[in-house]
């Protein structure tokens, strides 16, 4: 250090430099180029001052090819007045630096007597300015700080003259006594003050808080509304400064003087008199100077000024603004906050008979009677008294002793409303609902959804209670369901068959969107009993369409529960066509097609008039354009419902594609819902109109979530269920091949062998029943297409509407290879990852599956595994729903699977899904062990050997495929 010091001098300079934030910093470093030491000057120049510790908060920047350091100013006045470099060194300083540190000594010495103040000069709306002032006894010091300042100047740096409000501001921003200080001011000041022209430097500093108001009283300019006596008022008002009540005050005639006004009810007091004629005339330059074109109003000799009403109404819009921002305080009607914000209101009130027994409604179409009122605040207009005014013109208007305001952009829209609404005999009730629902619809012509001006609807009686029941299943009287339906209803789902009856009586149609295992089905079935029952069949027959994978699952519950119905399947190549099939389907209360049949045999459909036409899965037509949902939404019916545990899967315009085959025409075009709601609601997430969505849509919505209180107290712990599919024509022709063989050479082989071949051809046929590429043991990914087999369509689909809900499920098989496509199929159907759990996966594998899959922050919806590695010993109650893909048909087997979900630490109901595949041998052993038909739980419980020891004949029942389920 010392060889380096002592090669020669330093000679250091500095300068004010402005950053691009408009900040101004001290920048220092040596006057030669090449005595800049890169990294050393900050040590050398910062080694014993310890307010920057010593030298590490001081930043070291790049200004072309220099190092220099750079130095908040309140650092630098710190810094500067006091040098403190390393002892040994040897230091000069510049001209230009010395001038800058005789500033940074003033300018310490202020900060720490508190000479100084706001610089009304330079103060602004976006930026603080503070100057110096030094007391009138300290005249040296105030010359020495404008000789310094000058010299500064002449030297060419002029960001010296910032250097105190830097400063100032620096310690404002840093430190917490100096932040609650001027906070302190901003607070008594009420708000932050800008400084107007004309405005008193004293004045100002009071505006602002920075100095106290040594006066007695307080002034403002008051707007009075007019009296019997005058009109419009605009008139000084005085306050006592500890607060209380405003003393209207005028001139005194014959006199300088003032005195209160007429109806006052304080006196002024004696000791305010001596500053009266010098405060109000200062306040009387203020007002003009923030408006000079009132001058008229202002400069009234008796000090008050007459306004008209459209003066009036300029003084509170605008003017009273622009005072309020010079720092004059203003007093305004205590009503016009309320009135200004009031908007016109247009609204329909419907004619009392609407809705009531003399004048029922049928139908979104049917036309409501009403009469037009228009509203602002608790002020009703007829329509005649609106356009009378309108007539006149007027802003401001007392009607009934409360004022209003009239906004002509307002009325010229109104009155074109009106116009275009009189050619009308009246509103459609879908209209009535949208404008009810939605809390009114902007009225201008362009239909913009941010309009201010709302046309709104008046219910009458009828109508408040009829929409009531709509909206409130609850309240609904429960339908009485017959006999003839043998299921148990849940209250809830009682409630839900009840809501879409009362739905029907009105031919308005609904969307039943519970979660899925809350009994949608068994509420359409209980809903179709009811109907037939009833003799409500307005045409012919009802119509259910539903994916392939569940028409057996269907035809299956409705055996089981409505056996009074008679279900006529509309599926296969041998379905009946043309008029066969319209004859056929006149015999039948239910006929049961696929989505896929109901775009191909559109002629066939539309040849009945359908009673209900019910859509299983809804969430199928959510894309409105395609073939097979406009073929859907052509077919005529009385009443239409639709079944999906999930209404909205991605985009708003899938809601619009279910309501707009419910309730054509309910949610309007798609173009306008589009670009009314959807644009929007995606856009900003405006939560006004989210709401009023909601509200328009609840009416024909119902959705319990198994999540719901009245919904918990109705469920068990375990809901168990079964899911039937049936088999496709090309398991279908498989399996009887199989079966054939197999009954060819049952009598050929010895004891063991027909029991080993009855084994083999068990587990073939349960293969076949889970994907035809199981059994032939294909492992092309062309092989494994989930349309092979309606089981699998059946689980992807599950699964979809279960990770669209935020679920979680286990997946059983007992066959290693079904469950990698498994896994495989899942993942590109979910597009989240599926671990896979069988007996080749360590323990460290099983481990972290198990650790990831519990995590519910993990990405993840189903865990596929085998039955033998996963059925015991696992703890995976992240999962609220088990599906047992293919039967083990040992029901304590199953039930320890299960229990992987059902078990200590499980929050949520479990939903087990145990499928069977229609016709086969899946379906009849099912029934066996359902009805303890043949044998008995323990023998059951041991293993399927008992199988291999029936007779040819039962063998040949069990196994022959039922025709009554396929359709081929």
């Amino acid at each position: 250090m010392r060889t380096f010091v002592g090669a020669r001098k330093l000679v250091i300079d500095g300068f004010w430099n402005k950053d691009e934030d408009g900040r101004y910093s001290l920048l220092l470093g040596t006057a030669e180029r090449k005595d800049a030491a890169e990294g050393k000057l900050r040590p050398l120049l910062f080694a014993w001052h310890k307010a920057s510790w010593y030298g590490a908060e001081i930043e070291e920047i790049a200004v072309g090819d220099r190092k220099l350091l750079k130095l908040p100013p309140l650092l630098a006045a710190d810094y500067l007045s006091s040098p403190r470099p390393v002892r040994l060194l040897q230091l000069e300083w510049t001209e230009r630096l010395r001038t800058l540190m005789r500033l940074a000594e003033l300018i310490r010495a202020a900060m720490l007597n508190g000479w100084f103040a706001p610089d009304w000069q330079e103060w602004s709306e976006t930026r603080r300015s503070w100057k110096l002032a030094i007391p009138e006894r300290e005249a040296r010091l105030n010359r020495q700080w404008t000789d310094a300042v000058r010299e500064a100047a002449e030297n060419g740096d002029v960001g010296a003259r910032h250097w105190l409000s830097g400063a100032i501001e620096q310690m404002i921003e840093e430190y917490e006594p100096a932040a609650q200080a001027w906070r302190e001011v901003e607070k008594a000041s009420g708000e932050t003050v800008v400084r107007r022209k004309s405005a008193d430097e004293d004045d100002w500093l009071i505006a602002i808080g920075y100095r106290k108001d040594t006066l007695p009283f307080r002034v403002a300019l008051q707007l009075a509304e007019p009296s019997e006596a005058a009109g419009w008022t605009l008139r000084p008002a005085l306050q006592d400064r500890e607060g209380g009540s405003w003393i209207p005050v005028r001139r005194t005639f014959g006199e300088p003087g003032w005195e209160k006004e007429s109806g006052a009810s304080d006196d002024i007091p004696d000791e305010w008199r001596p500053y009266l004629r010098e405060k109000l005339e200062k306040q009387r330059q203020r007002w003009l100077a923030a408006l000079p074109d009132w001058s008229d109003a202002l400069a009234d000799e008796s000090g008050s000024g007459q306004l008209s009403d459209h003066e009036a109404w300029q003084f509170l819009e605008s003017a009273s603004v622009r005072l309020l921002e010079a720092g004059c305080p203003v007093l305004l009607p205590a009503w016009w906050e309320a009135v200004r914000s009031r908007k016109l209101r247009v609204r329909a009130k419907m004619k009392s008979s609407v809705g009531s027994a003399a004048q029922p409604m049928f139908g979104l179409d049917q036309i409501v009677q009403f009469d037009w009122k228009l509203a602002l605040g608790d002020v009703n207009l007829t329509e005649a008294e609106f356009l009378r005014l309108a007539e006149e013109n007027r802003r401001l208007v007392n009607i009934g002793g409360e004022w209003v305001h009239l906004d002509p952009q307002d009325v010229t829209q109104i009155k074109q409303w009106l116009k275009r609404m009189g050619k009308r005999h009246g509103l459609s009730f879908r209209d009535v609902l949208e404008m009810h629902l939605r809390g009114g619809l902007p009225i201008d012509e362009d239909g913009e959804p941010d309009s201010d001006l709302r046309a709104e609807i008046e219910l009458n009686e009828h109508l408040t209670a009829w929409l009531k029941q709509l909206q409130q299943s609850s309240e609904l009287p429960l339908a009485d369901v017959p006999a003839t339906f043998l299921g148990e209803l849940r209250p809830y789902q009682h409630q839900g068959v009840t809501w879409l009856l009362f739905l029907r009586k009105f031919g308005l149609g609904g969307v039943l969107a519970d979660d899925m295992g809350l009994g949608k089905t068994i509420q359409f079935m209980a809903y179709l009993t009811y109907v037939k029952e009833h003799n409500l069949q307005r045409n012919g027959p009802s119509l259910l369409v539903c994916p392939t994978s569940v028409i057996g699952n269907w035809e299956k519950e409705l055996e089981r529960f409505a056996p009074s119905l008679r279900v006529m399947l509309h599926y296969g190549n041998r379905r009946d066509k043309g008029e066969a099939f319209r004859e056929a389907a006149q015999g039948a209360d239910l006929v049961i097609t696929s989505y896929s049949l109901a775009q191909l045999d559109e002629e066939e459909l539309a040849l009945v008039e359908w009673d209900a036409l019910c859509l299983d899965e809804a969430q199928n037509i959510k894309n409105v354009y395609t073939k097979q949902s406009m073929a859907i939404r052509r077919l005529s019916a009385h009443h239409r419902v639709a079944l999906t545990g999930t209404p909205m899967e991605n985009r708003l315009t899938e809601l619009w594609s279910i309501y707009d085959f419910i309730n054509p025409g309910y949610l309007g075009p798609m173009n306008e819902f589009r670009q009314a709601i959807v644009a929007p609601i995606e856009k900003t997430r405006d939560e006004n109109l989210i709401a009023g969505l909601q509200r328009w849509v609840r009416p024909f919505m119902l959705r319990r979530v198994k999540k719901d209180p009245t919904i918990q107290l109705a469920l068990p712990d375990k809901i168990e269920s079964k899911t039937y599919v049936s088999l496709t024509a090309e398991q279908g022709a498989m399996y009887e091949n199989l079966v054939a063989d197999l009954l060819d050479n049952l009598d050929k082989l010895s004891p063991m062998q027909r029991r080993g071949l009855i084994l083999a051809a068990l587990t073939k046929l349960k293969q076949l029943c889970d994907h035809p590429a199981l059994l032939t043991g294909d492992e092309r990914p062309a092989a494994w297409e989930s349309e092979r087999s309606n089981k699998v369509e059946r689980l992807l689909d599950m699964c979809e509407e279960i990770a669209a809900e935020g679920e979680r499920c286990l997946i059983f098989t007992q066959y290693v290879d079904m469950g990698k496509q498994l896994q495989q199929l899942l993942e590109r159907r979910l597009g989240l990852p599926v671990p896979y759990l069988h007996g080749g996966v360590p323990k460290a594998g099983r481990d972290e599956m198990i650790g990831r899959f519990q995590n519910t922050e993990e990405p993840c919806c189903a865990f596929v595994l085998s039955l033998k590695a996963g059925g015991t010993g696992l703890n995976l109650t992240a999962a609220n729903h088990v599906f047992h893909f293919d039967r083990w048909w040992n029901p304590a087997v199953e039930n320890q699977a299960t229990d992987r979900a059902f078990r200590i630490g499980q929050t949520k109901k479990v939903q087990v899904h145990k499928f069977v595949t229609l016709g086969t041998l899946e379906e009849k052993i099912d029934e066996m062990i359902e009805n303890k038909q043949s044998l008995n739980e323990q023998i059951v419980g041991q293993s399927e050997q008992w199988i291999t020891e029936l007779s040819t004949e039962d063998l040949r029942d069990l196994f022959a495929l039922r025709k009554g389920r396929l359709k081929g």
